[in-house]
């Protein structure tokens, strides 16, 4: 069995700054693990450490799966779970901005539907949201 090193002190540090940019306020952030099948054998999960937060409604968890490799995900429900269209990143910073812009989208997307807005009045030029999951 692999061991993943855990966050640095520095990687937690540069998403902590990154949330304080995109919502001008500190982002609590809890240490967490999760379970990821990191190999193509059929369910063999492997422990990684991961960052957990939550902000506007929206989940989200950053795990580590190898040193300064990480995988991402936000969601709102268990049945509402949504990735960023790539399966790894190597730099934490591209891998957490991705993150958040993906959330962003979705998020103003919500907003159009919920606004009663069609597709005559959007930009066919728009994002049309994140790939699910």
């Amino acid at each position: 069995m692999t061991t993943i090193p855990d966050f640095t002190e520095a990687e937690h540090k540069r998403v902590a700054a990154l949330l304080f940019d995109r919502y001008g306020k500190p982002v609590p952030i809890q240490l967490a693990d999760s379970e990821l099948q990191l190999g193509p054998g059929p369910a063999q999960l492997t422990l990684c450490p991961a960052l957990y937060w939550n902000e506007r409604g929206a989940h989200f968890i950053l795990c580590k799966v190898a040193a300064d490799r990480y995988r991402c995900q936000f969601f709102y429900s268990e049945a509402e779970q949504y990735g960023t269209g790539r399966d790894e990143y190597n730099d934490l910073r591209e891998c957490v901005m991705t993150l958040l812009q993906v959330q962003s989208d979705h998020e103003r997307q919500l907003a159009n539907v919920s606004s009663g807005a069609t597709a005559a009045n959007l930009n066919d030029d728009d994002y049309h949201g994140p790939l699910v999951v």
